[in-house]
């Protein structure tokens, strides 16, 4: 039998075998100790509890009946219910996968009387249940303010580090918060994830904005049980820990129910109060193993199995209301009883009409909504001429006058501009974009004009970064966030690929974190790098289900493509990843030094460019021999080789594709049908780095053309100095694989080499 059946039989004996003194009845109003909790919220929370593992029980029955798909249990940490009281449903909360009491129990607070049915339709991936539309099996509630996400290594404890600080900013920004101004963001995790990289960077992030002055009202809330999955948790390691850090009030919960009570009571005024980080040690047991397939007699001893039924909190809470007269034994027998009929009624009736999703398109769905027609809107929305006037002490940036004609890190200086004046609730921040004005001073002045509220520093990790924007995001805020180097992304990318891309989906829209992250990156930069300031690498962000990529290569550019992917943020709740191509943030010149030919004006901000919509360059009229299909630093190189090609008589066309995610596809197969041979021209890794291989495949999938080739950098980290010339895509490159390809040879592929 199921450990976990067994369980409920430990309830159900200790009920029978209580012989305690006969204690007067207490009224349910009074408290059990002065200053606690009274005998009706020690009563409830045991209920929500009671509710919470027989739950757990109906998933590991459905599942047995190929009914249901998930089993990881809530059993033994059922004092969780206590935060679930003593929270606010509008406190943003980021769970652990083991807080079904405390669900329970905010659901109750909140009068939420279908809780129940919602959590048994999760668990048979009901396409009608609320949290994630039948996607997966999380804890989420709109309702109740509890984002979704599966929580398996702590990596959404960034994001609530993030939303903590956006509520503890708010007042002094003058940003209008969806939740109470006093509102505290509540996070769980198990002492096994407090390991994680995820979690030490997270609670570092709360500790440093308190220390810096700004207040980070987030309860950090540690389920300790001792295990993770197999692996058990050395004695005292989480006190040992956590336990003396600066900056972190740190509070040990452990013993009878109304004792986690007072704790947990203490645990939120204080950081509801003192508006400051708290971290929550709470003593805990994992029942019936990791999930339905863990086999615990594996890898634990009979005696640990054994000493489980000791430390049940169920059976301890029911004695401890007997003892203190909050109900008699048979009370809370029928009480008992009659919460599992109820639920298991209930979830049989779910069961028979659950109805999954049935297609990929209901599937994908709430992933990258995409709404054109507002989106352009959104990017064209503008302050008005008079607030622009003041707010460009040097004239509007769309003067003609040569003074104006600026390079792309110019343009895009005075886009972010533009934008900060039209939405008050745009932020910009990260790694020196405050003081310094950007590594490359993409961002310089901006604070000095709009403050340290709306421009800012943050500390020196991706992570906290990241979590940051979404928990910006979250409170309604639009987070223009920079990463320095695109390098430096790496070491984070499970907060966008994990967390901020999957908020949509996991919640089925209803909860979003829009950003814009700005990330320098590419190679190509002179004299300066290896690798990590040349980084030629972007499969890692190709591969993030509904993230979206632009790159803008030309100074015009620039902006106009930022306005849209603030546009897809503002309208369609989008992460969309902004690539800077380093090497092009100063260029002037494009054939010739001194030609200026890398110099545009500020664009007109009419809301153009969207996912889609490409750049062509070139010849466009019939009988084009060869279409260059590129982006970033490939675009001005392809226009060089352009010229050089069509002084031997090969006419040429080079698209910029613009935005790498989603592909152009359509305009891609119009021009190449239109002109018949397509060279790729990739200035990334040759394999899986940049988006050749993508390119050419839909190509020959679609039957669109036979004669393609590409040009790509070779697959190695990028050196230092000269040699990085030895394995970076080059201008000669390009114009040997064009005269290859218009001489009659078939398509190919080669790593900058012909």
């Amino acid at each position: 039998m199921d450990r976990l059946a067994i369980a409920e039989t430990w309830l159900d004996r200790a009920l029978e075998d209580l012989s305690l003194p006969r204690v007067p009845a207490r009224a349910p109003s009074e408290p059990v100790v002065a200053g606690g909790p009274t005998g009706q919220q020690l009563l409830d929370a045991f209920l929500d509890g009671v509710r919470s593992r027989t739950i757990d029980l109906v998933a590991r029955e459905l599942r047995a009946e190929g009914r249901g798909y998930y089993t990881i249990a809530s059993a033994g940490h059922e004092h969780l219910a206590t935060i679930g009281a003593l929270t606010r449903p509008d406190d943003p909360a980021f769970l652990h996968y083991r807080d079904g009491a405390l669900v329970m129990a905010r659901a109750r607070r909140a009068g939420n009387d279908t809780v129940e049915r919602d959590v048994v339709a999760s668990l048979c991936a009901a396409r009608d249940e609320p949290a994630s539309g039948g996607r997966h099996k999380v804890w989420g509630s709109r309702e109740l303010m509890i984002v979704p996400q599966t929580s398996t290594i702590a990596s959404q404890l960034p994001k609530a580090v993030g939303c903590a600080v956006a509520i503890g900013r708010a007042r002094r920004v003058g940003h209008a918060l969806p939740v109470a101004e006093d509102a505290i963001v509540v996070t769980s995790f198990g002492d096994a994830s407090a390991n994680h990289a995820t979690a030490l960077t997270a609670v570092n992030a709360a500790r440093w904005g308190q220390r810096v002055g700004n207040p980070v009202p987030i309860l950090f809330v540690c389920e300790d049980n001792g295990l993770g999955i197999s692996v058990p948790t050395p004695r005292d390691w989480i006190a040992e820990t956590y336990g003396n850090l600066p900056g972190l009030t740190y509070l040990h919960a452990a013993g009878e129910l109304d004792e986690v009570w007072s704790t947990v009571d203490a645990a939120v005024q204080r950081c509801r109060l003192a508006r400051r980080p708290v971290f929550l040690h709470l003593e805990v047991v994992r029942l019936g193993g990791h999930a339905g397939s863990d086999a615990e007699a594996a890898y634990r001893e009979p005696s640990e199995l054994a000493a489980d039924e000791v430390r049940d909190p169920l059976p301890a809470a029911a004695r401890r209301l007997v003892e203190l007269g909050v109900a008699a034994p048979e009370e809370l027998t029928e009480l008992v009883a009659a919460t599992r009929r109820r639920i298991r009624e209930l979830a049989d009736r779910v069961a028979a009409r659950a109805e999954p999703l049935s297609d990929a398109a209901a599937v994908t769905a709430p992933l990258a909504p995409f709404t054109p027609d507002a989106v352009r809107v959104a990017a064209a929305h503008a302050a008005p001429l008079e607030v622009r006037e003041r707010g460009f002490p040097r004239g509007l940036p769309e003067r003609t006058d040569a003074p104006q004609h600026r390079t792309l890190a110019g343009q895009l200086n005075a886009a972010l501009r533009d934008l900060l004046l039209a939405r008050d609730e745009v932020v910009v921040f990260g790694e020196d974009v405050g003081r310094k004005g950007g590594g490359y001073g993409v961002t310089a002045g901006l604070q000095r004009s709009f403050g340290t509220g709306r421009v800012f520093d943050a500390l020196l990790d991706e992570s906290s970064i990241l979590g940051l924007a979404q928990g910006l995001g979250l409170m309604g805020q639009l987070p223009i966030p920079e990463i320095q180097y695109l390098a430096y992304l790496h070491n984070a990318l499970d907060q966008l690929r994990g967390e901020a891309c999957s908020t949509s989906f996991f919640s089925d829209g209803r909860f979003r974190t829009p950003m814009v992250v700005r990330i320098a990156g590419l190679a190509y930069q002179k004299g300066f790098g290896g690798h990590f300031h040349n980084d030629n690498a972007i499969g890692a962000l190709r591969d993030i289900p509904g993230l979206a990529i632009a790159v803008p290569s030309r100074p015009a550019d620039g902006p106009r493509l930022l306005r849209a992917a603030v546009g897809m943020a503002a309208a369609d709740g989008r992460v969309v990843a902004f690539l800077e191509p380093i090497a092009l943030y100063h260029e002037r010149d494009l054939h010739v030094e001194g030609d200026g030919g890398w110099l545009e004006d500020y664009p007109l901000l009419d809301g153009s460019w969207l996912p889609g919509e490409i750049g062509v360059y070139g010849d466009e009229g019939p009988g084009t021999d060869v279409l260059l299909v590129t982006y970033g630093n490939g675009l001005r190189m392809s226009l060089r080789a352009a010229r050089r090609l069509e002084g031997e008589g090969i006419r040429v066309r080079v698209l910029d594709l613009r935005w790498l995610a989603p592909l152009p596809r359509e305009a891609i197969h119009a021009h190449a049908a239109d002109v018949g041979r397509v060279l790729v021209v990739d200035e990334c890794r040759a394999t899986g780095g940049g988006i050749a291989d993508a390119v050419v495949a839909s190509l020959a999938e679609e039957r669109v053309v036979s004669h393609v080739a590409s040009v790509r950098s070779v697959d190695t980290y990028v050196p230092l100095g000269p040699a990085a010339d030895t394995v970076l895509l080059s201008e000669d490159d390009i114009v040997a694989a064009a005269r290859y390809l218009v001489a009659g040879n078939l398509g190919g592929s080669g790593e900058g080499r012909w």
